[in-house]
C-alpha cells in the first residue's frame, strides 16, 4: 500500500580477518529478517612484504564497503594463539581490516569468537562446518558457503542480532 511505513534496511559487513585469508560478508538486515548480499575472501599476496600485504587488505575492505553500501561493519576479536608471532601478526591484518571500515565512516562492532558461535549456532565452542551448516540455513541464498566467507557471515548475523541491545547499552 501506497501508505505503508517503509523499513530501513541496514547493510551489514561482517570480517573474519586474517593476514593470508580475510573472510568478509554482507547482508541487509531489516527488523529481524536478513538477506544475503555477497561474500568473498581477500587474500594478499603471500610472498609480498608484510607492509604490502596489509596495504591489500585495508584497500579491498575499503573497496568492499564502498561497493556495496555498507551502513555497519562488525568483526571477530582476535585470539591468543601459542605462537606470539602469529597472534602479533594476526592483531596486524586485523587493525587493516578494521580500519577500512572506519576509514569509509562505518561503525565498527567487535564480537569474541564465542559469542558469534553461539549466536549462529546456539553452542560457543561450535566448530567450522557447524557454523557453515547453519550460515547456510540462515542465508540459503549464500549456497554452498566456504569456512571463511561462512565465519564472516556469522559476524554479520551476530551482529544483526545484538546491535540493538548494543545501542541501548550505549
Amino acid at each position: 500500500m501506497a501508505n505503508e511505513p517503509t523499513r530501513m534496511q541496514t547493510r551489514i559487513l561482517g570480517l573474519d580477518p586474517g593476514l593470508r585469508r580475510t573472510g568478509w560478508g554482507v547482508i541487509a538486515a531489516e527488523g529481524s529478517r536478513l538477506r544475503w548480499i555477497a561474500h568473498g575472501v581477500v587474500s594478499p599476496p603471500e610472498a609480498a612484504p608484510l607492509s604490502e600485504r596489509l596495504l591489500h587488505l585495508l584497500e579491498a575492505v575499503s573497496a568492499i564497503c564502498a561497493d556495496h553500501g555498507c551502513d555497519e561493519a562488525a568483526i571477530e576479536e582476535v585470539f591468543v594463539n601459542v605462537n606470539p608471532a602469529s597472534t602479533l601478526k594476526l592483531g596486524q591484518a586485523r587493525a587493516a581490516v578494521m580500519l577500512a571500515p572506519a576509514r569509509c565512516g562505518l561503525s565498527v562492532a567487535e564480537y569474541a569468537p564465542n559469542l558469534i558461535k553461539k549466536a549462529v549456532v546456539g553452542a560457543g565452542h561450535a566448530d567450522k562446518t557447524q557454523i557453515a551448516f547453519m550460515i547456510r540455513r540462515l542465508l540459503p541464498a549464500a549456497g554452498d558457503v566456504k569456512a571463511d566467507a561462512a565465519d564472516a557471515l556469522a559476524v554479520a548475523v551476530t551482529h544483526a542480532h545484538l546491535r540493538q541491545s548494543r545501542r541501548v547499552a550505549a
